[in-house]
């Protein structure tokens, strides 16, 4: 594969990086990502993931656009409220970029289809806000193969995590959180309120993650950093990491 002109023009601030190059940016252009809810994470992750020219993208979310939302969704506006959010992105994607390859599904995620979603991606990006869909996705991404970024944000913190289960020796996102959360009954930001910057801030963070683990191949940003959750704080503010070991009696990557 080889860039036209107008696509050397188009991503000529991520050629001249070095860490990134020409070879950097053909291989972004032949990639598939798969993002999983297009709300406070999503939607200005969508933004950046877009922009950096990953090829082909798969988004997944079965709400509805609301008024509440456009406080941190940014990839919405007003004549949007109503509409389903995997069909408005699917429309700024083909604004934004006619070239990139988009296909979307408006069905709620579940343990029996999350796995024909997410088979044959090369990386998955979750920022869905339940501890069920989060899990269904960890499970379907380790049986099919496929890496995944988890990404969550409440009030003033959020999360961002590289994940890998299907890889001996590296943990999955249910090594992180256990079997414990499989119910949706974890709170949501409506409960406890979010600053919509933080969104953008754990969002802008894992697309930058994303690009790292799909690049990771040709080492110009670095190794994937599997089991690495990094804890952003907007109150102090401060960002932190620590790493999550493999846990051999895991329900679903113990045996990997």
């Amino acid at each position: 594969m080889s860039l036209s002109p107008e696509r050397l023009d188009r991503f000529a601030r991520h050629i001249v990086l070095p860490e990134i190059g020409g070879a950097g940016q053909v291989a972004l252009a032949g990639k598939h990502l798969v993002l999983v809810g297009l709300g406070g994470i999503g939607s200005p992750a969508l933004q950046y993931l877009a922009a950096a020219g990953i090829g082909k993208l798969t988004l997944v979310d079965d709400d509805k656009v609301e008024a509440s939302n456009l406080q941190r969704q940014t990839l919405y506006n007003t004549r949007d409220i109503g509409h389903g959010k995997a069909v408005v992105a699917k429309r700024w994607v083909t604004g934004f970029d006619p070239a990139l390859d988009v296909t979307i599904s408006d069905r709620r995620i579940t343990a029996e289809n999350v796995g024909d979603l997410v088979t044959g991606a090369d990386l998955v990006l979750d920022g869905t806000d339940n501890f069920a869909t989060r899990l269904a996705v960890s499970d379907a991404c380790v049986a099919e193969r496929v890496p995944l970024l988890s990404a969550a944000v409440g009030r003033f913190q959020g999360q961002v995590g590289a994940f890998a289960g299907h890889l001996p020796g590296e943990a999955c996102y249910r090594c992180f959180v256990g079997d414990a959360f499989d119910a949706e009954d974890c709170d949501t930001c409506a409960e406890d309120g979010m600053l919509g910057a933080m969104a953008g801030w754990a969002a802008t963070f894992a697309a930058l993650q994303a690009v790292r683990v799909l690049l990771a191949p040709l080492g110009g940003l670095g190794e994937p950093q599997w089991g690495t959750v990094f804890l952003l704080d907007g109150l102090r503010p401060e960002l932190r990491n620590f790493r999550i070991t493999k846990d051999p009696a895991c329900s679903t990557c113990g045996h990997s």
